[in-house]
């Protein structure tokens, strides 16, 4: 594989230079292995997924599985239960396998470049996953969404359903996002400011907590538990007679704890209206929830289409080939800028989830019952 690497390097480089011209449960550590055709193109594919304990991961894992093993690929698949190390030495055991390339969707981004450096003296290529992996030249492509779109989605809405183009306000804002060594939660959160700041610096959206640098309002791991003590916090000490108007969650699991601490102070009532709050992923029991009207929006990214991305840029590496690419400039993670193709987000709330997740085959009807 030796001449692919360099043949990789020279496209990843050509790929840049021509735009500069021109203008993110169990281990699972046993994985899971299907029979392919198992030739000298389309060996085992490792996969290294963060956590069982988010829906949308395990859909990433069957999605990818499926896909690759559909290309006549074996492979094999590894969840690191969030725990950083633990997915480092998932990927060690990866590599010692023999892998021909891997698929990685970072527990903590900035924990990898060792291995990764592991990878590409064994002629590994690496495909990053949703999640950009920082500060490793051996990174040779990025699958995932638009990210910064994300979070102009979750505010758009905001400012819609409240009517501030219209002149309206003032209203309670309070801002949650993702987690610290997610390099997409930084992503979310600008895109999302860059709408809501206007707003902000003109009083018609008041944080009444103080809480609006990126800093103070990360979720770690991005869990639903962490944001819910938060909430709680942030209710008990701003909001003893006042209340909140919108939420701007950048993830489902994350909305849910929100959710929690919002009606353990009576938010749901008939006097007191839960407010508008926003999510990502379109994760089953999030679309119920914006059924039932407790949650307002959340961001649908079909995983689906990411896994063929993703596999599709591993079948073309393998085979001497340019994967395809739709960004070649704004993925810098420290040490290179990584050649990405992203995919486009869609806002969903109770007026189209049907046309959007049950028409496009997402969810069945029955599943959201």
């Amino acid at each position: 594989m030796g001449n692919r690497r360099a043949a990789l390097t020279a496209i990843a480089g050509a790929a840049s230079l021509a735009l500069t011209l021109s203008a993110c449960g169990q281990s699972g550590e046993g994985g899971s292995e299907a029979n392919g055709s198992g030739d000298s193109k389309g060996g085992t594919i490792g996969i290294a997924m963060p956590t069982k304990s988010s829906e949308r991961w395990i859909s990433d894992g069957k999605n990818v599985e499926k896909d690759l093993q559909a290309k006549g690929y074996k492979t094999k698949l590894v969840y690191g239960e969030d725990k950083p190390d633990q997915q480092v030495s998932q990927i060690e055991n990866l590599i010692a396998q023999g892998v021909k390339a891997l698929i990685v969707a970072a527990i903590d981004n900035k924990s990898l470049d060792n291995v990764l450096q592991q990878a590409k003296d064994a002629d590994i290529p690496v495909i990053s996953y949703d999640r950009l992996i920082l500060g490793s030249e051996n990174v040779d492509y990025y699958a995932s969404f638009d990210n910064s779109k994300v979070g102009e989605l979750q505010a758009n809405y905001m400012v819609e359903k409240l009517g501030l183009k219209e002149g309206k306000g003032p209203f309670n804002i309070e801002l949650f996002a993702g987690s610290n060594d997610d390099n997409n939660t930084k992503y979310f959160f600008n895109g999302a400011m860059s709408v809501l700041q206007p707003y902000i610096d003109s009083k018609k959206l008041v944080v009444r907590s103080g809480q609006t640098q990126l800093t103070q309002v990360t979720t770690l791991r991005w869990d639903g538990a962490t944001a819910q003590r938060r909430m709680d916090d942030i209710l008990t000490k701003s909001y003893k007679t006042e209340k909140v108007d919108a939420v701007l969650s950048p993830y489902d699991g994350i909305s849910i704890g929100i959710l929690s601490a919002l009606k353990s102070d009576n938010y749901g009532s008939a006097s007191k209206p839960l407010p508008i709050l926003t999510g990502q992923d379109a994760e089953l029991a999030s679309v119920k929830s914006i059924i039932a009207g407790d949650q307002t929006q959340t961001v649908y990214k079909d995983l689906r289409e990411l896994a063929k991305v993703a596999s599709n840029m591993v079948d073309a590496v393998l085979n001497d080939k340019e994967p395809e690419v739709n960004d070649t400039k704004t993925y810098d993670n420290g040490a290179k800028v990584v050649p990405a193709y992203l995919l486009e987000p869609v806002s969903v709330d109770k007026a189209n989830y049907q046309k959007v997740l049950v028409d496009g085959g997402y969810y069945t009807a029955d599943q959201l019952k």
